[in-house]
């Protein structure tokens, strides 16, 4: 099982590499993580994706010394909660005369954008659950995969 955890910090020097390695020193390892300014400039949001380390006393006790440190403001635990979570992947598969169209058929089922076309490649640029995007990585390997990039999961609590 992986634990995704919100965690609204003050925008400032050492902050991430202090909230990292509270992680690490654990032994836990971090799958994703990303982290962007709120509305506040002053304050930013970082999404941390983990593998189950154990029992659920080791994350509550996780989230505790998060909640300790200087910097941190919030520590929401969204795993199996109300939470709203997507992903972000840019993917540069190769194409042929004979592919490209089935190639923008699969994107176009799976509502990706073509954000670039050359003669021998297109990018797309896919958003949704991780569950989607891994279901179209897997349909679009068969062709070539030249290179991605993946943001990793950000998540936002329901109303």
């Amino acid at each position: 099982m992986r634990h995704t955890i919100s965690v609204l910090v003050e925008n400032k020097f050492g902050v991430l590499a202090r909230v990292a390695g509270l992680f690490s020193g654990r032994g836990f390892n971090i799958t994703s993580l990303a982290v962007g300014e709120t509305m506040d400039p002053a304050i930013s949001r970082m999404t941390i994706v983990v593998d189950d380390q154990g029992s659920p006393q080791i994350m509550e006790q996780v989230e505790k010394q998060l909640n300790k440190l200087i910097n941190v403001i919030k520590v929401q635990d969204f795993t199996g909660g109300e939470s709203v979570d997507r992903e972000l992947i840019l993917i540069k598969v190769k194409t042929t005369t004979n592919t490209r169209s089935e190639i923008l058929e699969i994107a176009r089922i799976f509502r990706a954008r073509v954000v670039d076309v050359s003669l021998h490649s297109v990018v797309l640029e896919i958003t949704g659950a991780v569950d989607k995007i891994n279901a179209i990585l897997n349909l679009l390997t068969r062709f070539g995969v030249k290179e991605l990039v993946r943001t990793g999961k950000i998540a936002i609590a329901r109303s």
